[in-house]
């Protein structure tokens, strides 16, 4: 065989390889790129990571944490548009424009991680997922808790019950259902970014925060903080959420992969936040933080009655705060 034929032979073959991998080429992994506010070091991170890891298979995963894609409060809209693929999105930005949702943002509805991940599992909170796949087109995986808000103060003063906290400028993120846990709980709530909120303590901006214990930690809040008052006044979490487009695309098997996937992420992140929940109480008091729990009764009556007499009350499905007190 001579030189010319074997060439000719060898560029054929070429070509035919190439032409039967090229489909390949045009079939990449569809770009999931994610949102969220929290930072690299949080939990809801390696959450994010460990569901990465999951789907990998089926899709390109792009992380990017402490909103330097788009700022807190921004992302759903970004989904809606078309400009994210994935979100961990807050309940209060969704009440926004499903003012039904606010009932999931009242003070003292759900009592722990495990009252709020068994009404999410519920027929009352499929309702409620059914209307952000319909009227946002946006798809709920389920919620990330990242622990019990508890109001943290720079000013030492002992706070026992509502009437306490006359005066206290309370930074809230923004938002009405924000805004109106914070009066609830008797302070005066200051709208203000989460990255801003160091700056505010250290500067007395602000008087104080609500955070879970976790992300006072992330955050370093406890350098420009006196005490920590264990009002435990709402179960913190945000919600995992697809583009319900992207969701339509996967078939059948595909989706039930995503789902699975993102249960087991969140099942690890909830476990950990309260594993670490209680080993901070010490390690704040070791710091010089005074730790102690005011008159919760006193608060969870307070604030359930501003909810109740409230126009946002009127929004909230019938019979649905029964539903979920009886989980």
């Amino acid at each position: 065989m001579n030189f010319t034929t074997t060439r000719r032979r060898f560029l054929v073959g070429a070509g035919i390889l190439a032409a039967g991998s090229f489909p390949a080429f045009a079939q990449d992994k569809p770009k999931l790129r994610f949102s969220a506010v929290f930072s690299e070091q949080d939990i809801r991170a390696e959450m994010m990571k460990m569901f990465a890891d999951a789907i990998k298979d089926d899709f390109a995963f792009e992380g990017y944490y402490g909103g330097n894609l788009f700022k807190q409060g921004t992302e759903l809209v970004a989904l809606q548009r078309g400009n994210l693929e994935m979100g961990n999105i807050a309940p209060q930005d969704i009440s926004k424009q499903i003012p039904a949702w606010s009932i999931v943002t009242a003070g003292y509805l759900f009592r722990d991680a495990a009252h709020l991940k068994a009404f999410f599992a519920s027929e009352a909170g499929a309702e409620l997922k059914k209307m952000t796949e319909d009227q946002l087109g946006v798809k709920v995986l389920g919620p990330t808790y990242f622990g019990v808000r508890q109001v943290g103060l720079k000013p030492d003063k002992e706070i026992k019950t509502p009437a306490d906290m006359a005066g206290i400028k309370l930074r809230m993120p923004g938002g009405d259902a924000w805004q109106f846990l914070g009066t609830a709980l008797g302070a005066n709530p200051t709208p203000m970014a989460y990255a801003e909120v160091y700056t505010g303590l250290q500067t007395g901006a602000i008087d104080g925060q609500d955070n879970p214990l976790p992300n006072v930690e992330n955050m370093k809040f406890y350098e420009v903080m006196t005490q920590i008052v264990m009002t435990s006044h709402l179960v913190g979490f945000d919600l995992l959420t697809v583009s319900k487009k992207v969701w339509d695309e996967m078939s059948a098997e595909k989706q039930a992969k995503f789902q699975a996937a993102a249960d087991a992420a969140i099942e690890m992140s909830t476990q950990k936040h309260l594993a670490h929940e209680k080993e901070l109480v010490e390690v704040f008091k070791a710091k010089g933080l005074k730790i102690y729990e005011p008159d919760v009764a006193a608060f969870r009556k307070h604030v359930q009655e501003q909810y109740l007499a409230s126009d946002l009350a009127k929004d909230w499905p019938a019979g649905m705060v029964d539903k979920i007190n009886a989980l």
